[in-house]
């Protein structure tokens, strides 16, 4: 069954008119939600701490802002756009003391509430809207009048109103101009930390620094090496995403695309596959979230290590004093805009 894609025209009129929203966190999705919001005309407050950064971004952005506690007070929707490892904290001494009666609690991935770090207040409505993309391509997708697809989930709805206040509060920040999906908290938390892991932070990674250190080993050059499997690999993630395989396999030449079908799955095999699976096994039965809590817990040493250890790699190194070179890297975004 195909799944419904839902566009402004699917939502409700108004469907939040009215509806104070206070933003928890100014980081990059903080930021983009609110100035977007704002300029759908919807009655926006951030929440963050006087004189510290957010705070001090969010008074250049030209928003109203007041200490968290402050601004969950009176909201209708409030959105905990935080670190996920300080969700709780933030709900249990800021939210849960403050929120009216019948707001309701609204986050960007659904970590705290598939691993129980949050049990909201039975009282509130609990909903996620999660664009698919970083907070900055969110605002510049909004600015254009295009938008970033967006996924909703409806956890709890206590007011009735819990569907329209995430559609509403979709549209508002550009979600439903690019395609708004519904899915299930579950269902975004799960999928969204399987593709970091396994595909696109986890795996890409490991793909591209052993590809590189398969050549070096060899012999070749590393600079040649960082351009063969690092550096042109924007290009072909960029017709990815324009086009999918299809369009990727038109682009690139003959030989290219022999090797591709006829290597491709000699990397990547069913052995992989299997370690994929594993993954989303211990994503799902919470394995990952307990580690990464107590990793947290313990103040993050082995996290700090493996960062470190990526810092200090070869391919960071060279790629580094390549990248020096590049000029269309280094323009400044008012240049380059």
């Amino acid at each position: 069954m195909a799944i419904t894609i839902y566009t402004n025209d699917d939502i409700k009129p108004g469907a939040i008119a009215g509806q104070r929203i206070a933003i928890i966190g100014y980081g990059s999705q903080g930021r983009a939600h609110a100035q977007n919001l704002r300029d759908s005309g919807h009655d926006v407050i951030v929440g963050v701490r006087e004189g510290g950064t957010g705070w001090k971004h969010a008074t250049a952005d030209g928003l109203p802002t007041a200490e968290p506690a402050e601004a969950v007070k009176g909201a209708d929707i409030i959105a905990i756009l935080t670190p996920d490892m300080i969700q709780g904290d933030v709900y249990r001494d800021v939210i849960e003391p403050n929120a009216k009666e019948g707001s309701a609690l609204l986050f960007a991935h659904g970590f705290s509430i598939i691993y129980e770090r949050i049990t909201p207040r039975p009282d509130m409505d609990v909903i996620l809207v999660a664009p698919k993309g970083p907070g900055d391509l969110v605002r510049r997708e909004f600015q254009r009048g295009r938008g970033v697809p967006s996924l909703f989930a409806i956890e709890k709805d206590v007011t009735g109103k819990a569907r329209d206040r995430a559609m509403g509060y979709a549209k508002g920040n550009g979600g439903a101009t690019g395609g708004l999906l519904e899915t299930t908290f579950r269902e975004e938390t799960e999928t969204d930390l399987f593709g970091e892991q396994a595909v696109l932070c986890g795996g890409a990674k490991e793909l591209v620094i052993q590809g590189f250190n398969t050549l070096v080993e060899a012999g070749y050059q590393p600079e040649i090496a960082y351009f063969e499997c690092l550096h042109e690999l924007k290009l072909i993630v960029d017709l990815f995403y324009e086009g999918g395989i299809s369009k990727m396999h038109h682009f690139i030449s003959e030989t290219a695309k022999y090797g591709a079908v006829a290597s491709g799955p000699r990397v990547v095999t069913e052995e992989t596959k299997a370690r994929m699976k594993t993954i989303l096994d211990e994503i799902q039965d919470g394995t990952f979230a307990r580690n990464w809590i107590a990793e947290n817990e313990a103040g993050k040493p082995q996290y700090e290590a493996w960062l470190k250890a990526d810092r200090e790699s070869q391919i960071e190194q060279v790629g580094a004093r390549l990248r020096e070179r590049m000029a269309w890297l280094n323009t400044p975004k008012s240049e380059a805009a």
